[in-house]
């Protein structure tokens, strides 16, 4: 018996239990991982210590990391099929890279494959001092593009300075439309990447340049009301509403999208604040400082 976090019905941090789970023994081309059943929770770093019958690439005592599904991650061991754990770089500290590798590999293919910035591009990024934006941010600057990005307060304005936006936006103090098309003279931006949602959508197809591109790939604020083909036209506009899934379904796109983002960790192109670590025993209250915002950063659960 191992001990994980499980949820038996739907509601706030109060549903998440702590008890005895079985996880059973790998099978054909699965491992079992320490630190990784509905058990919540999609990404994780732990030590291999155990493997199927038949598998090879993987062994007891390697370091392992996985993001996206299977979901399950809230446990002390978790079986999962080893073509969906990427091996962890020895330069990695195991708790950075826990805090980094879902974010990390979503940023990875947004900037690099869904819309490939380049030196000289604009791009706007929504909640720029969130998890995914700040590493948008960070690495989208490493490449030479001019970065905007949209804060709440002055507080996230600063963090979003440091992390290599060019200029802030704060939004509930300023039109971001306006500012964006002051910004750029009129031309628009590049691409938009907007996790935000029904709150900025419309206004991100505003700001963008003929032939430009609109990546929504979250909805913090809601689900965007739906668009018509029409209202893409005036400027011949790219939509895309892209899932990291969807860009790592083989084993190859999967190294090599972590493999980018280790890379970018171990040479300081991308930092990771964490900045709280729980017991995997006190996820419910991680999850309810959480949701009163007294956390900022990552957080990450120690079994």
């Amino acid at each position: 018996m191992v001990k994980a976090i499980r949820v038996h019905e739907l509601g706030g941090p109060e549903v998440l239990k702590w008890e005895d789970v079985e996880i059973g023994e790998p099978g054909d081309g699965e491992i079992r991982a320490a630190t990784m059943p509905f058990t919540p929770g999609m990404e994780a770093v732990g030590e291999v210590i155990a493997v199927g019958p038949g598998l090879t690439g993987r062994k007891v005592g390697d370091l392992v990391g996985y993001a996206d599904n299977p979901m399950g991650s809230y446990a002390e061991e978790q079986i999962l099929p080893a073509n969906k754990v990427v091996p962890l770089p020895p330069s990695i500290d195991p708790i950075v890279a826990a805090s980094i590798i879902l974010k990390g590999m979503t940023a990875q293919f947004l900037l690099r494959r869904c819309f490939k910035v380049e030196p000289g591009h604009t791009i706007l990024v929504h909640a720029a001092a969130g998890g995914v934006g700040a590493l948008l941010c960070q690495w989208a600057n490493a490449l030479g593009a001019t970065v905007i990005g949209t804060v709440s307060t002055k507080e996230k304005a600063v963090q979003a300075k440091d992390d290599g936006c060019h200029h802030v936006i704060t939004y509930k103090e300023e039109d971001f439309v306006s500012r964006v098309n002051e910004i750029t003279s009129g031309k628009g931006v590049d691409v938009v990447y907007d996790s935000v949602g029904k709150d900025t959508f419309q206004g991100s197809l505003a700001c963008l340049k003929i032939r430009g591109y609109m990546v929504s790939f979250g909805q913090s604020s809601g689900t965007p009301d739906p668009v018509p083909l029409s209202a893409l036209a005036p400027k011949s506009l790219f939509l895309t509403r892209p899932s990291l899934m969807q860009y790592t379904t083989n084993r190859d796109e999967l190294l090599e999208t972590a493999g980018e983002v280790f890379a970018n960790v171990a040479s300081g192109v991308l930092r990771a604040r964490v900045n709280h670590t729980y017991p995997l025993s006190q996820a419910a209250q991680a999850h309810a400082d959480l949701e009163s915002r007294k956390t900022s950063g990552s957080i990450v659960l120690l079994p």
